[in-house]
């Protein structure tokens, strides 16, 4: 019932793009956080 109604209606769409783009997000800060942290880190021991 609960999965019919996410991937048939307009909320339960939209309520699946959101979650997918809060993934989506929460990968490439996570990326994009790491990747600083390590230059940084050379800066630092440069």
């Amino acid at each position: 019932m609960a999965w019919k109604e996410l991937f048939s209606t307009d909320i339960g769409l939209l309520s699946l793009f959101t979650i997918g783009f809060i993934l989506v997000m929460g990968g490439y800060l996570y990326n994009y956080a790491k990747r600083h942290m390590a230059e940084d880190e050379r800066r630092s021991h440069g």
